[in-house]
C-alpha cells in the first residue's frame, strides 16, 4: 500500500513537472481572433520564430488597443493594413509602445495569409500597425518585413476586405492616405482565443 502510494506520488510529481513544458509549447502558438465589421479572422502567432514581435502584438491585444481601429490601407493581391487609425482616420497615439527590434529572417515568409508588422523605412521602427498578406510577396522578405503568424481561419474575410473599393483620402492630420477604403473595415476587437 505504501509502495503504491509512493509510486502514485512519483507519477503525479512527474506529471506536474511535465505540465509546464506542454504549457510552454502551447504558448509558442497563441491564437487571436480579429473580429471585424466584415467577419472574423483567426490568426495563429509564432512566438518561437518571432518572440519579440509576438509579445509586442499580444501586449496591444491585451490592452484592447485595437478596438475600434480600421484597415486603412488595402491593396488587392498585396495586403490589408490596419491597427493605427480610427474611423475618423485619426492616428491613435495613446498607448503606442516603443518600436521593436526587427525579426525578419526568422524563417517565416511573407506568403498569402501571413501576418507581419508594418513599419517606417527604418527596419526597427514597427510599433502597433500590422498587415495580412493577400498574396505571396517575396520582395517583402528581402525588404525585411517581419512575419509573426498566419491566418488559420477567415481568409474569406481577408479576401472580402481586399476587395473593397478604395481611393485617396485625407487623414485627420491632413496627410493623404492612398489605397484607403471608401467604407472602412472596422476592427471591432482582437482577443486571445482560449485553446481549451
Amino acid at each position: 500500500m505504501r509502495r503504491s502510494s509512493i509510486l502514485l506520488a512519483l507519477f503525479l510529481g512527474l506529471g506536474a513537472l511535465a505540465a509546464p513544458q506542454s504549457a510552454s509549447a502551447a504558448d509558442d502558438k497563441p491564437v487571436v481572433v480579429i473580429d471585424t465589421s466584415m467577419g472574423k479572422i483567426t490568426v495563429e502567432l509564432d512566438a518561437k520564430a518571432a518572440p519579440i514581435t509576438t509579445e509586442n502584438f499580444l501586449k496591444y491585444v491585451d490592452a484592447k488597443f485595437y478596438d475600434g481601429l480600421v484597415f486603412h490601407r488595402v491593396i488587392p493581391g498585396f495586403m490589408i493594413q490596419g491597427g493605427g487609425f480610427d474611423e475618423k482616420l485619426k492616428q491613435k497615439e495613446e498607448g503606442v509602445r516603443a518600436p521593436i527590434q526587427n525579426e525578419s529572417g526568422n524563417g517565416l515568409k511573407n506568403e498569402r495569409g501571413t501576418i507581419a508588422m508594418a513599419r517606417l523605412p527604418d527596419p526597427d521602427s514597427a510599433t502597433c500597425q500590422f498587415f495580412i498578406n493577400h498574396d505571396t510577396t517575396p520582395r517583402l522578405d528581402s525588404s525585411r518585413y517581419a512575419v509573426f503568424g498566419k491566418v488559420i481561419d477567415g481568409m474569406d474575410v481577408v479576401d472580402k476586405i481586399a476587395g473593397v473599393r478604395t481611393t485617396t483620402r485625407r487623414a485627420a492630420d491632413g496627410l493623404p492616405l492612398g489605397n484607403c477604403p471608401v467604407e472602412l473595415p472596422v476592427i471591432k476587437s482582437i482577443r486571445r482565443k482560449d485553446k481549451s
